[in-house]
């Protein structure tokens, strides 16, 4: 069972499933709302999943800053109502958390042993629900990850190829840096995790050491054969946006590797296999 299955990671978790010869059922937010306790149970009841992954969040990072109430009902009691529902039917529950949960000030790699410290109200909320659902069920596997682009939803990577591709002019953070995630690759993992089902909490990330917007988009439009000349750099206080965000928020996980878990592809070619799949541009080789 699948919730929030019309995002961008939903889908792509709903795509893998099918195409491993899994039964998906799939959830959107209107056809079932994770802060409404009864008609949850009720959907849980009637199709006794086997697994649960929990794609449903409200990702709006300063729409949560200006409505800090709203985001902790959707981030962290959704996520506890659906780990108290999961809990009564034996069934595994994997939920979807962000980097954002870390302050940003460390200069290395984030890993389970770095102490939370989120500095926006969606960072909070999303914590929140990382520990409401383990506490309230200990068959949950918490999955952080940041920096996710891939088909089907609007994100910074697909903003950038398509708004460049019209001509416009663009601003990428250049001292704001993360581990970029392709949809498809984090949603094969969650699979791998749910195999194994084993509680806990794990970063899942593309491999490499990480980049910056402005790398980021860089290099895509190097892949996708674009100009780079509309693209401006700023800095992350420049922007004045209304949450703060990290300034460091890469992940590493120390779990993976112990576990059997081949790392996911580099970010690079992860970015290659988006454009190549989901962008009408050219290529051009970037090396």
């Amino acid at each position: 069972m699948v919730t929030g299955a019309a995002g961008m990671l939903g889908r792509a978790v709903v795509a893998q499933g099918t195409a491993q010869g899994e039964t998906v059922v799939a959830f959107n937010h209107h056809a079932l709302d994770i802060t409404a306790e009864l008609a949850l149970n009720t959907a849980l009841e009637r199709e006794r999943p086997d697994v649960l992954i929990n794609c449903a969040a409200w990702t709006d990072v300063d729409g949560c800053e200006a409505d800090p109430e709203r985001a902790d009902k959707v981030n962290a009691l959704g996520t506890e109502l659906l780990a108290v529902a999961c809990r009564k039917l034996g069934a595994q529950l994997i939920t979807l958390s962000t980097d954002y949960v870390f302050d940003g000030e460390k200069d290395g790699f984030y890993t389970q042993r770095d102490q939370p410290n989120p500095q926006s109200a969606y960072g909070a909320s999303k914590l929140k629900g990382e520990q409401r659902a383990q506490l309230a069920w200990a068959n949950t596997i918490v999955v952080r990850s940041g920096y996710i682009f891939g088909p089907g939803g609007t994100n910074f990577l697909s903003t950038i190829i398509a708004r460049t591709g019209r001509g416009e002019d663009l601003k990428a953070i250049s001292d704001s840096f993360g581990t970029p995630t392709y949809a498809p690759d984090l949603a094969r993992q969650l699979y791998r995790l749910a195999q194994l089902n084993i509680p806990g909490t794990y970063h899942v990330v593309n491999a490499g050491e990480g980049t910056s917007f402005e790398g980021f988009a860089r290099y895509a439009l190097k892949v996708a054969g674009l100009n780079e000349s509309g693209l401006k750099t700023v800095s992350l206080a420049e922007l004045k946006r209304p949450a703060p965000r990290p300034r460091n928020s890469r992940l590493r996980c120390l779990l993976s590797e112990s576990m059997g878990l081949d790392p996911l592809p580099s970010w690079q070619d992860a970015v290659r296999e988006f454009i190549t799949t989901d962008s009408p541009q050219r290529l051009a080789d970037p090396a």
